[in-house]
């Protein structure tokens, strides 16, 4: 005898779900609630229409992740970070993924470096400046002198971060120029603007504009030899938001980390090459002297008595789940694996771009596993963002983009090769910029709004 199938109660077809979407309200919450299924067939419709994260060659940003750490995260994406006593083993899990780091960047002594995750990079390189500041300003008042005029030294290839840094907590920013070939700070230029009243030197391990590493010992150096000629001892913060996930596994003699004495403070983003999903971020000290403790606060209105010093409270644990998920299931070969083979597919890329012809290399991925690339000079009916608009048609986000002072006649293009892009990635990207080129070169001159382009920010 068959069974008649019946409907269950509240289900809907496919069918009838289609014929229920009507016009949602976009800028105001609709009068009555809907079919849980109609919600989620508006707003899953509408996602469409973004880009392909896997196409996007802008982005520093995790794009891919083993589907068991996306099961962890979906597992723990109510859990809140911040409430260490409801939550301990995720606490738990956050203070192994810092002494993790502390060993991995060479603390003098991993179980005495305090840090924490934060929700990117940008607040962990926040929290790095605020340390130096207040380290400054008490050093200050203790020999009685004035602390209204703190300045901060960098290059001026520096993520937008350091910009907000300095504008939000009244911190005069000093930078160092680009010039000619050089796209990142000047280790002599970042001395001698350095005075009493700054804070610290910003040293950046994989520039946002080319993937270059930044030369900290020789920063470092020049500091040194300012102490001797007029005893100013200035500290050194390391933004390592990508470089600090790449350096430690590729480059292990470049001496970045806290091996350098100058060295107080790292900030690195796993959700860059610490290969999580976007929404985590890691600052590490280098010991408790150096974390001021008027910058850490006590709330006893979570269950316990517990210490928090980032400038977020709530938010979520997956991401550091995740991260301590991706530390104990790679590990340091699996690591170094991964981003030698990010590293090798950049560096493959690079050499077919530039075997096209109409392309000159800025840098080669030899780094980061990033490289910068022009259009050669003498070519002039079309432009670094004619192609960024090319591409994007078959669906690639490039960005391109000028260089700042003093080198703003340079517009690169920029692709950034993170874990998923593959070496046939790879190869469909160079046959589809290929392909655009004879329609480029059949172009009388550049478009006019093709320079939209030059709005984009690191």
């Amino acid at each position: 005898m068959a069974l008649k199938k019946t409907k269950r109660a509240g289900a809907q077809s496919i069918g009838d779900v289609f014929a229920a979407v009507g016009r949602a309200p976009r800028r105001r919450i609709p009068d009555d609630e809907m079919d849980p299924e109609v919600a989620y067939q508006i707003v899953h419709d509408e996602l469409m229409l973004d880009g392909n994260a896997r196409l996007n060659l802008a982005t520093f940003v995790s794009t891919w992740m083993e589907p068991q750490a996306q099961r962890l995260m979906a597992e723990t994406f109510d859990k809140n970070m911040i409430n260490k006593d409801e939550y301990p083993q995720t606490a738990e899990m956050e203070m192994r993924c810092i002494d993790m780091l502390s060993r991995l960047w060479h603390a003098p002594d991993p179980d005495d470096a305090p840090g924490c995750s934060t929700t990117g990079s940008s607040e962990a390189a926040m929290l790095g400046g605020l340390a130096m500041k207040r380290r400054w300003q008490d050093a200050r008042r203790a020999a009685g002198k004035p602390v209204d005029r703190p300045n901060i030294v960098m290059g001026i290839n520096v993520q937008v971060c350091w910009e907000k840094f300095a504008r939000y907590w009244d911190v005069e920013p000093r930078t160092v120029p680009m010039e000619g070939d050089r796209f990142h700070i000047d280790p002599e230029q970042a001395a001698a603007l350095c005075d009493e009243n700054t804070i610290g030197v910003v040293a950046i391990m994989g520039s946002t504009y080319d993937g270059s590493y930044e030369p900290v010992a020789k920063v470092c150096r020049a500091l040194d030899r300012l102490q001797e000629k007029t005893g100013l001892d200035i500290p050194v913060h390391v933004d390592a938001a990508s470089g600090g996930f790449v350096a430690p596994f590729l480059d292990p003699d470049v001496e970045w980390d806290f091996r350098q004495d100058r060295v107080v403070s790292i900030n690195a983003s796993g959700h860059k090459y610490g290969l999580v999903a976007p929404g985590v971020g890691w600052i590490v000290w280098r010991d408790e002297e150096h974390l001021p403790e008027e910058l850490i606060f006590q709330v006893n209105y979570l269950g316990d008595i517990m210490p928090t010093f980032a400038l977020n409270f709530s938010r979520p644990g997956s991401q550091v789940v995740a991260q301590y998920y991706n530390f104990i299931r790679l590990g340091f070969e699996g690591y170094r694996r991964v981003q030698q083979y990010a590293r090798d597919v950049a560096r493959d890329l690079a050499r077919e771009v530039a075997k096209l012809g109409p392309f000159e290399l800025v840098t080669h991925g030899e780094d980061l596993p990033v490289f910068a690339f022009k259009v050669r000079d003498g070519i002039g009916n079309f432009n670094v963002f004619d192609v960024s608009d090319a591409v994007r048609e078959r669906g690639w986000q490039v960005p391109a983009y000028t260089f700042p002072a003093n080198r703003e006649d340079l517009a690169v293009l920029r692709v950034v090769v993170k874990r998923g892009f593959t070496h046939d990635v790879a190869g469909l990207f160079v046959k589809d910029l290929q392909r655009q080129l004879p329609r480029l070169e059949r172009q009388a001159a550049p478009h006019e709004d093709a320079e939209h382009g030059a709005g984009f920010r690191h």
